[in-house]
């Protein structure tokens, strides 16, 4: 069997920071979702309740109680007693950021030809692993696309 030509190994620093922004990238996706996904649920309804929460991310409720009571200490959300969770103004900051991100790597993802419906599944993913200067080369090539 014929060896397959394999990249250089990195010098080790340079191997552990891609590492450590995976897992960074991984710490926030979950705190990316669920502020999205209550700003969402309160434009769309008024507020986002925990049944809506479990039910839209396939998790427990007990489940998003923990997140959201993480969220909480973050100073994301806020809950009032009977009623849904609300998210602060930092946690609407970080919402719509997030909603951006999505956009811009979608409106990419479509830009290459990919369907609509995959560039939609796949940004979810992928918006929480991009680097802020791979989504700024992913905003120009799709204006150059959409200006041709």
């Amino acid at each position: 069997m014929k060896d397959k030509k394999m990249n250089p190994l990195l010098d080790v620093e340079e191997h552990a920071q891609g590492f450590l922004q995976v897992r960074e990238a991984h710490r926030r996706e979950l705190m990316d979702d669920y502020v999205e996904l209550i700003s969402d649920l309160i434009h769309e309804f008024g507020e986002a309740r925990q049944v809506d929460l479990a039910a839209r991310l396939g998790v427990s409720q007990p489940t998003v109680a923990k997140t959201l009571k993480r969220l909480a200490n973050a100073g994301l959300v806020h809950q009032l007693p009977y009623r849904g969770t609300f998210l602060t103004p930092e946690g609407e900051k970080l919402a719509a950021e997030n909603r951006e991100r999505h956009n811009v790597v979608e409106a990419f993802f479509i830009a290459l030809g990919i369907s609509a419906e995959t560039a939609r599944l796949d940004a979810e993913g992928v918006e929480h692993h991009v680097s802020d200067e791979t989504l700024e080369a992913f905003r120009r090539f799709t204006a150059s696309v959409k200006g041709a």
